[in-house]
């Protein structure tokens, strides 16, 4: 006589502390493997980007501070940017310079949290994600200290940033920047040789090349595969053509191989920042720009590399003060595309590391 088990569905969410957000998944159980995963979104949907259509463009950038509200800062650039190229506006190059400073202050402080959220995931306890807070935390003062806020920044303009920052921030951050290697080192020493993490991630929630690519997968869930594209060395924007650093990439796609394209990113960011400091010139933060801009005519589309992949802006001009239309390229929602064959076959605990290792901010999923 032969036995059989029946499947059953499993609900995690939507409060879920693994789900990383208001998200949902429907699970098909049989035993302790899955045999069919769904995503079920749509809890903050806020119809940001209809919104957006009766607001000016420069009102429109708080919005890019709630879609992923964990990097406000390239939320912003990347709106900010997009509406540059369609209206044609001049930035000045200290704004470059700053624009890189805080991309990059912002990529350290959403991949420590990335990370440490990652290791709670795999079952740690909370010493590692509190050492990683240690730096996001500073990270969040200099932003508070140069525009008041820090997390929703609503820091950079249409024509560079809203602010010089003040005296005291310069040694504040080179104060940061000096300390930090030391600091990715001590979370090398805790986690990247450590005997029970490398079990829950190593051959987990592998992603091929061919499937991250055809997936349209962009950031450490594409670099993790082995696949060397950032859209700050393959098409560059502010000054990071003037900027030398490396693009670190997995070998084996898996969940271990994403942990640590994003450790190695932060040795690359603080490595900008240096950079960035010592090459910024003096000189204005913003070009003057009419308070209600009037774009021509015409659409655009632009991109740029946020801690979680290519971010990108679609806008339609119709010569008024306002986007005729206006829509966002989430990469949270686009690196979602293959959990359903990530998760299959695999067991329960084993795809909660998976999705907690691509990164998600559900306020950009659901916009």
């Amino acid at each position: 006589m032969t036995t059989s088990t029946e499947p059953y569905v499993l609900n995690i969410g939507p409060q879920h502390p693994s789900t990383h957000g208001v998200f949902r998944l429907r699970v098909v159980m049989d035993g302790e493997k899955i045999k069919d995963l769904d995503m079920i979104v749509g809890y903050l949907h806020r119809s940001m980007e209809k919104l957006a259509e009766e607001r000016t463009f420069t009102q429109n950038i708080p919005f890019t501070d709630r879609a992923d509200y964990l990097a406000a800062m390239t939320g912003n650039l990347g709106l900010a940017i997009a509406v540059e190229r369609l209206a044609e506006v001049e930035v000045p190059e200290r704004a470059e310079f700053l624009r890189v400073i805080f991309s990059e202050l912002q990529r350290i402080a959403s991949h420590a949290m990335a990370n440490g959220t990652l290791i709670s995931d795999a079952g740690a306890w909370q010493t590692p994600l509190l050492y990683m807070f240690r730096e996001r935390e500073k990270i969040l003062d200099l932003f508070e200290m140069t525009c008041g806020a820090r997390l929703t920044t609503n820091y950079m303009r249409i024509g560079g940033v809203a602010f010089d920052p003040p005296t005291e921030f310069w040694p504040a951050l080179r104060e940061l920047v000096d300390e930090l290697p030391s600091r990715i080192d001590e979370y090398h020493e805790l986690l990247v040789e450590n005997e029970v993490f490398m079990a829950r991630t190593r051959n987990v929630g592998v992603i091929s090349p061919e499937d991250a690519i055809n997936g349209s997968l962009t950031g450490p869930a594409l670099r993790g595969s082995g696949i060397p594209w950032d859209l700050r060395k393959a098409e560059p924007y502010s000054v990071y053509d003037q900027m030398n650093f490396e693009v670190p990439i997995g070998a084996n796609g898996d969940v271990y191989d994403r942990f640590m394209v994003r450790m190695s990113e932060l040795y690359q960011s603080a490595k900008i920042i240096k950079q960035a400091m010592d090459l910024i010139p003096e000189g204005p933060h913003k070009t003057d720009i009419p308070l209600a801009l009037r774009p021509p005519v015409g659409e655009i589309y632009s991109r740029i590399e946020s801690p979680r992949g290519e971010i990108g802006f679609y806008l339609v001009s119709d010569g008024g003060p306002a986007p005729y239309r206006f829509h966002i390229r989430a990469p949270s929602l686009i690196n979602l595309s293959l959990l359903n064959e990530l998760g299959r076959d695999s067991a329960l605990s084993d795809a909660v590391v998976t999705l907690g290792s691509l990164d998600i901010v559900v306020g950009e999923i659901d916009r």
